[in-house]
């Protein structure tokens, strides 16, 4: 079978080619790849290429297909997986293998499979780590971000806290704590704040920090305090940037006993210093954010490391058990991620995309690989459909939406090119 995909062969060598698929061995799964969403774990792999750590070296030679956040239906089923998986199974997949401790994972590392692609092939290892995982919901790219969902939802499960007088720690964030999240306006914030907010063990103070005025209020639109205070949570905006002294402002929030929990969601110095500085007794700082300078630092205070017992963590991914979690509140409708997409384009502009990333404004990137379109921030479908039909129904149904990507809005826009 031939596939369309965009290969990477090296540092900012990226190229969308069409090439034929090898026939499947009896442990391996050939699958439709419906919908990608564009990490900037994928953009560093291709600024960096074969120097990244899950790039193969040869990858020159042999090069491998981008995108790990996808989501699709499985087309023929190898017979070792026969009883497991059938034909017509929508799923997803959580990258991180871990297989003999390799760090080898799909969308880095693999010439058959990535989420920037029209078809690929499952390699067994996929399914003797369990990474296969059945997806139930009816929209595609909710299975495309169970992955990044999985990223913040494993976060808040590696945070922990030690127990007085013993050397046991307790994981998790504190039950009724303090929590911040810095720089958090962002979409991966945006999912933090819809998980700190749904799930069953929460915060009662939540504060998220940012310096864009139409970021928070953005967030405070889709993630509303009065939605925080119906789940027993005080939630609070602020931008940083119109305080006089952030941190003392931060704390005053707390009645100076500081912060329990605090994420940092932007690899900048000042702001991980910040967060130290609003550390409770026992706060655990959790830097998720991940920088691109291999020598990125910042100051810690080791007096309050020691005295006050502060400490700090920090999380690259979820695992299979936050995977499973992701896509069950998203089946369940506890928590919508919808709100972290704001472009949604075609194959053909996927690897323009991923190089450029860090200049595209906005949250998700949504890729339909079967379809061609460039890549359209949601904001723009009412005016450019005052002369095309696609795009004015699109505009009618996020206005629906709040302004959101959605089933319906996939469903139609798959329908209207031809790729359902």
């Amino acid at each position: 079978m031939k596939t369309k995909a965009v290969r990477l062969y090296g540092k900012d060598d990226l190229r969308l080619e069409e090439f034929e698929l090898p026939p499947i061995k009896d442990d391996e799964i050939l699958a439709k790849i419906v919908s990608d969403s564009i990490c900037m774990s994928s953009y560093k792999a291709a600024k960096q290429g074969g120097a990244h750590k899950r790039v193969p070296d040869n990858v020159a030679e042999n090069p491998i297909i981008l995108g790990h956040e996808f989501c699709g239906e499985l087309l023929e089923v190898g017979s070792k997986w026969a009883d497991k998986f059938k034909t017509g199974d929508k799923f997803s997949i959580q990258p991180a293998l871990n297989y003999k401790g390799s760090l080898e994972a799909p969308g880095y590392s693999y010439p058959y499979i990535g989420g920037n692609a029209t078809y690929v092939i499952i390699p067994n290892e996929v399914m003797e780590m369990g990474c296969l995982l059945p997806y139930n919901g009816d929209e595609y790219f909710y299975g495309s971000l169970a992955e990044p969902m999985s990223c913040v939802i494993g976060a808040f499960h590696a945070n922990y806290h030690t127990t007085q007088g013993s050397y046991v720690h307790k994981m998790g964030i504190v039950e009724g704590g303090n929590m911040a999240i810095l720089a958090g306006a962002g979409p991966m914030g945006m999912g933090a704040i819809d998980y700190a907010i749904h799930r069953d063990l929460k915060p009662s103070l939540l504060v998220v920090t940012d310096i864009d005025d139409a970021r928070l209020a953005r967030c405070a639109e889709l993630l509303s305090p009065e939605e925080a205070e119906k789940n027993g949570i005080k939630l609070v905006y602020v931008n940083t940037s119109k305080v006089e002294n952030p941190t003392e402002y931060l704390l005053s929030l707390t009645d100076g006993k500081g912060y329990d929990d605090v994420f940092v969601y932007a690899p900048v110095k000042s702001v991980v210093e910040m967060g130290d500085a609003i550390l409770g007794k026992d706060g655990c700082l959790n830097f998720f954010a991940g920088p691109t300078d291999p020598s990125f630092s910042a100051m810690f205070n080791f007096y309050n490391v020691h005295y006050a017992s502060t400490h700090i963590v920090g999380t690259s991914g979820g695992n299979m058990d936050d995977m499973i979690e992701s896509l069950k509140m998203m089946e369940e409708g506890k928590v919508n991620p919808a709100s972290m997409v704001t472009h949604i384009g075609g194959l053909d502009c996927a690897a323009e995309t991923t190089l450029n990333l860090p200049n595209i404004p906005g949250g998700k990137k949504l890729i339909y690989t079967h379809i061609e379109m460039p890549l359209t921030a949601i904001a723009d479908f009412e005016k450019l459909g005052e002369g095309d039909e696609m795009f004015k129904k699109l505009a009618e149904i996020t206005a629906k939406h709040n302004g959101l990507w959605s089933a319906e809005a996939e469903k139609y826009l798959l329908e209207v090119k031809g790729a359902c």
